[in-house]
């Protein structure tokens, strides 16, 4: 088979290594499985699987979506089947259509995780990292996330790649403020990567009934609104060098993706895109490479944080 020629676009997450930098985001592609009927999703760099606890998870009370101004808002409660549930049935199918999987975890405590991460053990040569969903609520500290506390960044990770060996990326909020210091003890806890942002707290009140549109009142708000935000994280922590990052937040189209690329993303996740485009993945892929060889650039690695670099002239 002659192999097609074109820019590169293989990019590295510290030890974690993507044939391109598009990746899919927790919560919104499932396991890859649906959208698998309409493309080859085993073209994309990656796809994050939704997170998963140790034990099967009833989310939050309905409606757990909104659609707002240039987004929406989503308080789905982190529903899940369990850990084991996706060894069992989701894992079998991944592997038939040959994807590269990062699987999303979380837990309650830190022993949760600990035993998520046991669990996984036995399957660590079908994935090819972990991601860490530090935004649920610690209920051993009263139900503070776990992303305020840079202590608990640094241990969770620490104990998950200690227990499984498998790459660890963390995924951090913009709900927390500066990210500095959570990306600093994920680097500690041995981190190879950060993802960054997940979604920004936000409500909707239904102006005739007086009633919240979310069960939970308060959800997690994706989409366009978000992207500005987003740029900015990745840009600041860019500069200061912490660890590689996969940017997200209101990707929608292939201009989008580069955007956060040349602001200092390594690879880019897509995420509320997926419900609106189901074809968004590939055709962001195959314009990202069309837009690399219209600008002559044979490597897509050289247009990383080139923000920074136009600025710093």
């Amino acid at each position: 088979m002659v192999k097609e020629k074109g820019p590169n676009l293989k990019v590295n997450l510290g030890t974690i290594e993507l044939d391109n930098p598009v990746i899919t985001c927790s919560g919104t592609f499932s396991s890859g499985l649906e959208y698998g009927k309409f493309y080859d999703i085993s073209k994309l760099g990656a796809v994050t699987t939704k997170s998963f606890s140790l034990k099967p998870k009833k989310g939050n009370e309905p409606p757990r979506t909104c659609e707002v101004a240039c987004g929406l808002l989503n308080s789905i409660g982190l529903q899940n089947d369990g850990i084991n549930s996706f060894k069992k049935d989701h894992l079998p199918y991944i592997k038939k259509l040959n994807i590269r999987v990062i699987l999303s975890i979380f837990g309650q405590d830190i022993a949760e995780f600990r035993k998520i991460a046991k669990e996984i053990v036995d399957i660590r040569q079908d994935i090819i990292a972990l991601e860490l969903n530090l935004s649920c609520p610690n209920v051993e500290k009263g139900g503070m996330a776990f992303c305020t506390s840079t202590d608990d960044i640094k241990n969770i990770t620490h104990e998950v790649k200690q227990i499984t060996k498998i790459p660890v990326i963390v995924k951090l909020s913009p709900n927390v403020g500066d990210l500095s210091m959570p990306a600093i003890s994920a680097r500690e806890g041995g981190a190879d990567a950060i993802s960054l942002i997940n979604t920004v707290i936000g409500a909707a009140f239904d102006i005739d009934s007086f009633k919240p549109k979310l069960g939970n009142i308060q959800g997690g708000l994706s989409g366009p609104a978000v992207k500005p935000i987003a740029i900015a994280n990745v840009y600041n922590l860019y500069k200061e060098n912490i660890l590689p990052i996969i940017g997200m937040g209101g990707i929608y189209s292939w201009e989008d993706a580069v955007e956060f690329m040349i602001a200092g993303a390594k690879a880019i996740g897509l995420g509320s895109v997926n419900f609106v485009n189901y074809m968004a993945g590939i055709e962001i892929l195959e314009n990202i490479k069309k837009y690399l060889t219209s600008k002559n650039i044979t490597d897509i690695n050289s247009i990383i944080g080139r923000a920074s670099d136009k600025i710093k002239r």
